[in-house]
């Protein structure tokens, strides 16, 4: 051993510095040994039940924040292409939560505690952004609390944002998540978990761990995520697993861009959700850059709509379906409604079916 290794090992404790020793003498057993003390010391965190006393056992009850979807303890995905409305969606959500008021077809019971930590915005674009979706309630001081990277330090030496991909970014932002917070957004994935590979699925583990810790704490989480090429949500689909809740943000197909702020929200993966709780809505954004106004319907009325419209306009069934870029058993379900409704007087639109 060189001098300078023994000054090295002076400071370093005589356990430890055995141990160092082992290791360049033979790494493979010596790493061996470490990762079974790591597991027997860690081991009395782990305990199973016998299932009569799981049965009785008192977990956190699992409540209602946004009915139906968003619960005490689902963990949710949102995800579009850029520039569909992501944020303004999120922003609208947290907003219902904070101040127990509706958002679309979902109602709040009650008022809950928010924390959103946007990752992207402008300090000011943040601020215009909450006046601008803030509702008629206002929500009481201490519940809807927010962070944008505008409140970092102007210093050269000022720390980074943290990163949720990494332990200590998880405890900096779990520093700032009260006891009583029911309902965290994080905007979005891409500027906060920044170390590792996306489409590697071992890169997803840490964040997957915390969103679990989160879980056993009875907080509900909403990652909000960009599609990738595919128009699933980008990334490995290992971000997926842990969800409850997945919901796709998309143009309609026969979307014009002077229909503004117009996009789909779709359930793509609903795990305690069923029949027209997990339906698809077609959604606006209208209104003005101080107050939104959001209007929705279902994609099936939509869609309903659109074909007895265009077959009024005289297009047969075949025509229909490359326009609107459906099924050709979805056009002829709504047509053969729409006839016996009176929207069509005959039948003449559906002999394009033949």
């Amino acid at each position: 051993m060189n001098s300078l290794n023994e000054k090295n090992l002076v400071v370093i404790d005589d356990a430890v510095a055995l141990r160092i020793q082992a290791y360049r003498e033979d790494p493979q057993s010596t790493l061996s040994a470490l990762q079974n003390e790591d597991y027997a010391d860690k081991g009395n965190d782990f305990q199973v039940m016998c299932i009569h006393d799981l049965a009785s056992h008192k977990f956190k009850p699992r409540e209602p924040i946004l009915s139906p979807w968003l619960n005490s303890q689902d963990l949710c995905m949102v995800y579009a292409a850029r520039g569909i409305g992501k944020t303004h969606f999120a922003l609208s959500v947290a907003y219902a939560v904070a101040t127990g008021t509706n958002f679309l077809k979902w109602n709040a019971e009650k008022p809950r505690k928010v924390l959103y930590l946007d990752g992207e915005l402008p300090g000011i674009v943040l601020q215009q952004r909450l006046a601008m979706h803030c509702p008629d309630k206002e929500p009481e001081k201490g519940y809807f609390k927010a962070w944008t990277p505008d409140l970092l330090g102007f210093e050269e030496d000022t720390p980074p944002m943290p990163d949720l991909s990494t332990l200590e970014g998880q405890k900096v932002i779990n520093s700032q998540i009260e006891p009583d917070t029911a309902f965290v957004v994080v905007d979005n994935l891409s500027a906060w978990c920044r170390t590792g590979r996306e489409n590697e699925g071992e890169s997803w583990l840490p964040m997957s761990t915390w969103l679990s810790y989160l879980r056993r704490r009875g907080i509900a989480v909403l990652l909000v995520h960009h599609a990738g090429k595919s128009g699933g949500q980008r990334g490995t689909s290992k971000k997926e697993d842990l969800l409850d809740i997945s919901i796709a943000l998309d143009r309609p197909k026969d979307y014009l861009p002077e229909q503004g702020a117009a996009f789909t929200a779709e359930f793509t993966k609903a795990r305690h959700l069923k029949g027209s709780e997990a339906e698809s809505l077609e959604i606006v954004l209208a209104g003005t850059k101080d107050k939104a106004q959001w209007t929705w319907r279902t994609v099936e009325l939509s869609t309903f709509d659109r074909v007895v419209t265009l077959a009024k306009e005289g297009l047969r069934p075949h025509e229909i379906v490359s326009e609107l870029q459906i099924n050709k058993s979805t056009v002829s379900r709504h047509l053969r409604k729409a006839k016996e409704e009176g929207f069509i007087e005959d039948s003449s639109s559906l002999r394009g079916n033949k």
